[in-house]
């Protein structure tokens, strides 16, 4: 599947779980519920923009390998919107130490896309 569609799917499941907060979760959580509900889905977004900001970069430049900052990204924001999403609903306290390698993930990500971006790779 194409990195623009991985994407935008991706950014499209992250305003339907904002609403989702923002609505349906509203009354059943606490602050801090509801606060680590947007921190989640916010980075969804993020993970999802880039991704797709990739995509494009792909597009025109599909020799460069672009495919690993994708993946990276994706699997980052998966893991650390969801591990966030799920401390906000209740999860065990121990997904908050899996947290982290979503956002390292990310990171990469955006490094990798800076390094392949700037014609290192």
């Amino acid at each position: 599947m194409h990195w623009l569609v991985i994407g935008a799917l991706g950014a499209a499941l992250a305003v339907a779980l904002g609403a989702f907060g923002a609505h349906g979760l509203a009354e059943r959580l606490d602050a801090r519920g509801l606060e680590l509900w947007e921190t989640s889905a916010r980075y969804l977004m993020y993970g999802s923009l880039g991704t797709m900001i990739v995509g494009l970069a792909a597009g025109f430049r599909p020799e460069a390998g672009f495919g690993r900052a994708a993946v990276l990204l994706v699997v980052g924001a998966t893991i650390f919107s969801g591990t966030v999403a799920a401390l906000a609903l209740g999860g065990p306290k121990w997904l908050g130490a899996i947290t982290p390698l979503g956002g390292l993930l990310l990171i990469g990500g955006f490094l990798w896309f800076a390094w392949i971006a700037h014609g290192q790779g």
